[in-house]
C-alpha cells in the first residue's frame, strides 16, 4: 500500500465559498481523488482542521525555509535581488535547488544585468535554468525604452514581468507618503501618485507589447483604478498586495518605528480602504508577504536611514484570514489569492485541490489564537510591524509533494 489519506477534514475545494467536508487521497505526489478515501496504510486525521491548498509566496526577498513552514507556505517565487544578483543561468540554477527538500523555490530573473535598469539581462538562459518569471527588482526601471524591450522579450517566451511600481524620478529619497503623519513627524514623503505614474507607464507598456505584467505590490485608489481599467479593457495584467498595506496606514509610523517602514510607504487610511474594497471587488489577485527579514543592522537606525521591508511570512496566513472573519471575502476566494492565482501567473501544476495537482497542502485550525512575537520568530529576522498583535489562525500540518512536513 502507497500514499496517504487525509480524512476527517474541511477542504476548500475550486470554486467553492466555504470548505467542505471531504476525504483527499494521495498517490505519487499528486491528489489522486477528492471525496472518497482509499484504503491504505498512512492516514492522517484532519478532524476539527481546514484542509487547503499550501500558500504560494510571490516575491520573496529571502529563502527563510522555518518562516516559511510556520506559515504554511509551500512555494517561494523569489526575488532576484540576492547576492550576487540573479542575473545569469548559474544563480538561477541554484536559487532553484535552495529549498530543498521541504520547500519549493521558484527563482524570478533579474529583468536588467544588475539590476542596473539600464542592461536588458539573458533572460532566455535564466528561463532555461528555471526562471519562471522576470522582476524589476526593488526598483521601477525608469528608461521606457529598455522596459518595452523586456517586455517583447518576455511575451515572446510567455513570462510573466513582475514589476515595483513607484516612479523613481518623483519618489526621490522620499520614505513615507504625504500626509498629516509624513509632514509632523517631518519625514521627507512623496506623492501616492508615484504609484500611479508607474502603473499608467507600464500599462501602456503592457499594451504594446502584448506581455504579462503582474504589478507586485498596489497600494492606491488610483493604481487600482488604472488596473481595473486595464483589466476591463482585456490586458493580461495582474497586480498583489501584502498584509501590511491592508491592515496598517501611514499612522503606524507615528513613533519612527523602522518596522512599518515598507517599500512602497504605508499610505493614509482612505487609500488602505481602497485597497480592502479591491480585495472584495476582485481587482486583486494576490496576497503575498513581501517578505524581506531584516536585522538591527538595517533596522535600529533613524527612520530616514532605515532598510524598507518587514518579515511577513508567518504573519501572512493569519492576518489574512482576518477578511473572512470581516466578511471581506470567502475563505474559497482567500486561497484563490494565496495559492491559485499565484500558481497560475507562475504556470504550475499547483494551488488547488483538484485531481492531478501537486499534493502541497496545508492543514489548519483556523480559530488558533496565538501572539505576534518579532522576538522569538522562526524568521531571519523579527522586523514585524504586526509586533504584540493577537491573531488567529495556525497551520497544524503541511505536506509537500504528498510528504508530510513538519509545519
Amino acid at each position: 500500500m502507497t500514499g496517504i489519506n487525509i480524512l476527517n477534514g474541511h477542504a476548500v475545494l475550486p470554486g467553492i465559498a466555504k470548505a467542505e467536508a471531504a476525504h483527499i487521497h494521495i498517490e505519487n505526489g499528486v491528489i489522486a481523488s477528492v471525496g472518497k478515501a482509499a484504503p491504505i496504510a498512512e492516514q492522517l486525521d484532519a478532524s476539527g482542521l481546514i484542509v487547503a491548498p499550501g500558500i504560494i509566496d510571490l516575491g520573496v526577498f529571502k529563502t527563510d525555509k522555518p518562516a516559511f513552514r510556520f506559515g504554511g507556505i509551500t512555494r517561494a517565487a523569489l526575488m532576484p535581488d540576492q547576492s550576487p544578483v540573479h542575473d545569469d543561468p548559474a544563480t538561477v540554477r541554484y536559487a532553484a535547488l535552495k529549498g530543498k527538500p521541504d520547500l519549493w523555490v521558484h527563482p524570478l530573473a533579474a529583468a536588467t544585468q544588475g539590476l542596473d535598469g539600464l542592461h536588458m539581462a539573458e533572460i532566455a538562459l535564466m528561463k532555461e535554468a528555471g526562471a519562471v518569471g522576470v522582476a524589476t527588482g526593488r526598483n521601477w526601471i525608469a528608461d521606457s525604452g529598455i522596459m518595452l524591450r523586456i517586455m517583447r522579450y518576455c511575451a515572446a517566451l510567455d513570462l510573466p514581468v513582475f514589476v515595483h511600481s513607484e516612479d523613481a524620478g518623483l519618489a526621490g529619497k522620499a520614505v513615507a507618503t504625504n500626509g498629516e503623519t509624513a509632514t509632523l513627524l517631518g519625514l521627507s514623503s512623496a506623492s501616492p501618485a508615484t504609484e500611479a505614474l508607474a502603473i499608467a507607464r507600464d500599462l501602456i507598456l503592457a499594451e504594446e507589447s502584448g506581455a504579462h505584467v503582474h504589478f507586485r505590490q498596489v497600494t492606491t485608489a488610483r493604481g487600482l483604478d488604472m488596473i481595473r481599467d486595464g483589466k476591463a479593457r482585456g490586458l493580461r495584467i495582474s497586480c498583489g498586495i501584502t498584509p501590511g498595506h491592508l491592515f496598517l496606514s501611514d499612522n503606524a509610523i507615528f513613533d519612527f518605528r523602522t518596522f512599518a517602514r515598507l517599500s512602497p510607504p504605508l499610505r493614509d487610511e482612505d487609500n488602505r480602504l481602497s485597497c480592502i474594497a479591491a480585495v472584495a471587488d476582485g481587482t486583486i489577485d494576490v496576497i503575498s508577504s513581501g517578505h524581506d527579514p531584516r536585522g538591527p543592522e538595517d533596522k535600529r537606525l533613524p527612520f530616514s536611514e532605515a532598510a524598507p521591508g518587514m518579515a511577513g511570512a508567518e504573519t501572512l496566513l493569519a492576518l489574512s484570514l482576518n477578511l473572512v472573519r470581516e466578511g471581506t471575502i470567502s475563505t474559497g476566494r482567500l486561497f484563490e489569492l494565496l495559492a491559485t492565482n499565484p500558481a497560475q501567473i507562475l504556470g504550475l501544476n499547483a494551488g488547488k485541490i483538484a485531481e492531478g495537482c501537486e499534493a502541497d497542502l496545508i492543514l489548519i485550525d483556523p480559530d488558533a489564537p496565538w501572539q505576534v512575537d518579532g522576538d522569538k520568530m522562526a524568521a531571519l529576522a523579527g522586523n514585524t510591524p504586526f509586533d504584540r498583535l493577537p491573531v488567529q489562525g495556525r497551520v497544524r500540518h503541511m505536506l509537500k509533494g504528498g510528504k508530510v512536513i513538519p509545519a
